[in-house]
């Protein structure tokens, strides 16, 4: 009995230990202030699949950059605060901001390489005359194709793979522009190999339909800008929607001071130059031209702002697709095009093709009535029989340099223009 009355004043001891330490921890004015914490609510920017073109994957560009959309690293310029909607999807490019540490942003354009209009209808010539149906799986109805079936078994990408596209980038294909393609295709990992096999089935698709719809992606990926090719900056594709560095198109500067306008045009020329004359030994040329195929940094510097009418001939290689090849036409060569388009013939075009183009189209109305005479007077003089064609290619060059002449001591050498300032200061280059 004694025993168990010390082991019940024990346990008693115990409780009234806790009570004593619980009392001296307990402090009222902490108890009459404190409440849960309020749940942080992060501002959330609803994204549709069906507005980047998710939904029609794997007849898309890519996913490289979804992660960068719905972790909110790019935004559009209409985003101010999260009960803002999407803008319209009809609209063919939105400018946007984009960031790699949340906390410096510069803009971004983010384009579709057809306007929504267009996609859609492509959308329904595939199920139409692939299935016979309204709607179907676009991927499936695809896959199901003589084309893309040669692409599952090909190791490599060949002529064959790509004849009757009506991409102008492969009317003049070689061997060589298309192992550049497979090797720098930048919507996968990067293996550096000419051969397709670190290609997935969908990798394949996906390139596929990207040459057949615009293969301007396509050329910002395998020309980049870093090497100095005139393009912007290619970030990634989600989609249907393609995200790259920002540029103001030329129109844009129609109005601009004569000076500027005199950089600008000897920058057109200087473009035009490497289009031509290039490392690589490709020549480059427009099937057309107009006030949004080039555009202007922020700091100045000009570049081809839409490649999607761009051709490309081999001065190394040529055109290893002959005539009959070429009129090969399938549902892929239709896409965005009409089917009964007719073909450029490679031999048909010459090197003073691209400045005839730019001489006709966007010089006149760059350096419309801005400099004082005689000056001005040659200028048009010039440009007018250089829009009403040349004699010869050998007359390029010649145009080409009378034209710097006349520009050169036109422009100026201040901060106005950062991509060559303050080195025009120290160099005859400017």
């Amino acid at each position: 009995m004694g025993r168990w009355i010390c082991c019940l004043c024990s346990r008693v001891a115990d409780s009234l230990m806790l009570l004593l330490v619980l009392a001296l921890s307990f402090n009222p004015s902490t108890a009459a202030t404190a409440s849960p914490s309020a749940p942080h609510v992060k501002p959330s920017y609803s994204f549709g699949r069906t507005f980047l073109g998710l939904d029609k994957c794997n007849a898309c560009i890519g996913t490289s950059i979804c992660k960068k959309f719905f972790k909110e690293e790019i935004r559009f310029d209409t985003w101010l605060s999260s009960r803002l909607k999407l803008p319209p999807s009809y609209l063919l490019s939105y400018s946007g901001n984009y960031t790699d540490d949340a906390k410096s942003w510069r803009v971004v354009d983010i384009t579709r390489l057809t306007t929504k209009y267009q996609h859609d209808r492509a959308d329904k010539r595939i199920c139409t005359s692939l299935l016979k149906t309204k709607t179907c799986s676009l991927e499936r109805a695809l896959r199901r194709t003589h084309r893309f079936q040669k692409w599952l078994r090909a190791k490599r990408l060949t002529p064959d793979l790509v004849q009757g596209l009506s991409s102008p980038m492969l009317r003049c294909p070689s061997q060589r522009l298309l192992d550049r393609i497979v090797r720098r295709y930048a919507e996968v990992p990067d293996a550096g190999s000419i051969y397709m096999d670190h290609l997935t089935d969908r990798d394949k698709l996906r390139l596929l339909y990207t040459l057949s719809v615009n293969s301007h992606p396509i050329l910002l990926q395998i020309f980049p800008n870093v090497e100095g090719w005139p393009f912007p900056r290619y970030l990634g594709s989600c989609g249907r929607l393609v995200v790259s560095a920002s540029t103001r198109p030329l129109r844009d500067f129609y109005d601009a001071a004569p000076e500027v306008a005199a950089d600008l045009a000897l920058q057109l020329l200087a473009v035009l130059r490497s289009m031509g004359t290039n490392d690589l030994n490709y020549f480059f040329y427009f099937t057309h031209v107009d006030a949004g195929t080039f555009g202007v940094f922020s700091n100045g510097h000009l570049f081809i702002r839409d490649a999607s009418a761009l051709g490309i001939i081999d001065k190394e290689e040529g055109s290893q697709l002959i005539d009959g090849q070429r009129e090969y036409k399938d549902i892929f060569s239709c896409l965005t095009v009409d089917c009964q388009s007719a073909f450029v013939s490679c031999n048909s075009i010459r090197e003073k093709h691209n400045l005839v183009m730019v001489c006709r189209e966007l010089l006149p109305k760059l350096l419309k009535a801005k400099f004082l005479q005689p000056v001005q007077e040659k200028i048009d003089s010039f440009l007018w029989h250089c829009a009403n064609g040349l004699a010869d290619d050998h007359g390029v060059d010649e145009v080409v340099a009378k034209l710097e002449e006349l520009l050169k001591p036109l422009r100026s050498c201040d901060s106005r223009f950062a991509y060559r300032y303050p080195d025009c200061r120290y160099s005859d280059k400017y």
